[in-house]
């Protein structure tokens, strides 16, 4: 006779609740044909569930049928395992390299955020300004801040550290507040690589490149929030209603996905403010007859943003006589029409960094506040640059 089937219980750790479910039936009924019976599932869904769980559990270390006993923690995954064995087959050492799980980090990233956001305290409301004009919209965009890069003046020109980023930014934006019209509508747009390190770690999330930090990650962390704060603050006293921008970067892909769900509960209380919740990395706020479309610029290139805004949001595009795209991730400016739809790339205020000095990139800094009229498109603009800031 056969002896019942047995799964190792080690792997229910790798499951999903339904997974687990499946399998443990498997052990108490002593077989895949007994569990099928005793459930009313077809015995083919277990085989498939054990067969997910092997895999997922071995590309995290875990696959004892081939020597692998030594699971790397949750948001990585085995990059290779070299086992030696003596002349009697018994293992004698083995090394397991590990590697990021970018996907199961995101996971887990969010999962953190929702859960931090439920006890997160709310703020009390603000009050609104007493008069504002009707029909403008303020854009006020700050694009790959880098805030927690660091920077030698004697390589890149200027100095740049986690204390002058967060006066920096403070200063512009103010200044671009107090400049720019006193429109009904404020809209702060992160524009993508507000975080130099989007981890302990200061590599970039999906190719590892090494990055000049400044301070440690949970300053960046705290100067992140203590400075959206401020700037939120600041815009709902100019404007009777603010949206919040806060779009992914190629630097901060998960830090973005926190900030998000962070200011969506801390704000939670003040209806005035509106953060846009997009999951994927393109947003898109309606100003009367003006679309405004936002993206870092590390996944599509310019030109093609117009098409990949219309079919992703047609509703908006059909509603709309003036469309505009905005972008960063080159540090440069540049704008240019493109099928319907004009393209603008927002250069940054961050110092350049050893990178961007020994591979030539020069570009100057600044920061701008666009003013958008309902029907007529862009009617204004206001630049800020570092000089004008350490002379105000």
């Amino acid at each position: 006779m056969h002896s019942p089937l047995k799964i190792d219980e080690a792997l229910f750790e790798y499951a999903t609740p339904r997974q687990r479910e499946l399998l443990e039936a498997v052990n108490q009924y002593g077989g895949a044909r007994a569990a099928s019976a005793a459930l009313g599932v077809n015995k083919n869904r277990f085989h498939q569930s054990l067969k997910a769980v092997r895999k997922r559990a071995a590309l995290q270390g875990y696959a004892p049928d081939h020597d692998m006993r030594r699971p790397v923690p949750d948001g990585f995954k085995v990059k290779g395992v070299s086992t030696f064995y003596d002349r009697d087959g018994a293992v004698r050492g083995q090394w397991v390299k590990s590697t990021a799980d970018h996907e199961r980090r995101a996971e887990l990233l969010r999962e953190a955020a929702e859960a931090m956001a439920e006890d997160l305290p709310r703020l009390d409301p603000i009050e609104p300004p007493a008069q504002t004009m009707a029909a403008l919209a303020n854009l006020y965009t700050v694009t790959d801040y880098h805030l927690g890069m660091y920077a030698w003046a004697a390589e890149g020109g200027a100095d740049w550290s986690l204390d002058i980023a967060e006066r920096t930014l403070l200063a512009a934006f103010g200044q671009m507040v107090a400049s720019a019209p006193r429109a009904r509508v404020g809209i702060v747009n992160i524009q993508g690589d507000f975080l130099h390190t989007d981890g302990p770690t200061p590599v970039t999330p999906t190719h590892g490149h090494i990055l000049d930090a400044s301070g440690r990650f949970s300053q960046m962390v705290r100067a992140a929030i203590r400075v959206i704060r401020r700037v939120v603050d600041l815009a709902l006293m100019r404007h009777e209603r603010v949206d919040l921008v806060i779009v992914a970067g190629n630097h901060d892909l998960s830090s973005a996905m926190w900030l998000r769900h962070m200011f969506s509960a801390l704000y939670e209380a003040e209806p005035r403010l509106v953060v846009n919740d997009s999951e994927i990395p393109f947003y898109v706020v309606q100003h009367g007859e003006v679309m405004l479309g936002f993206h870092h610029g590390h996944t599509v290139k310019n030109d093609a943003l117009p098409g990949l805004f219309a079919a992703q949001f047609p509703k908006v595009w059909g509603a709309t006589t003036r469309r505009y795209a905005h972008c960063g991730h080159r540090h440069h400016a540049e704008e240019k029409e493109h099928a319907g739809m004009t393209v603008v790339q927002h250069p940054t205020l961050a110092a350049r960094d050893a990178y961007a000095t020994y591979g030539g990139w020069i570009a100057d800094r600044a920061a701008q506040a666009i003013t958008y009229h309902e029907r007529f498109g862009q009617v204004g603009r206001v630049v800020v640059t570092p000089d004008m800031l350490e002379t105000a």
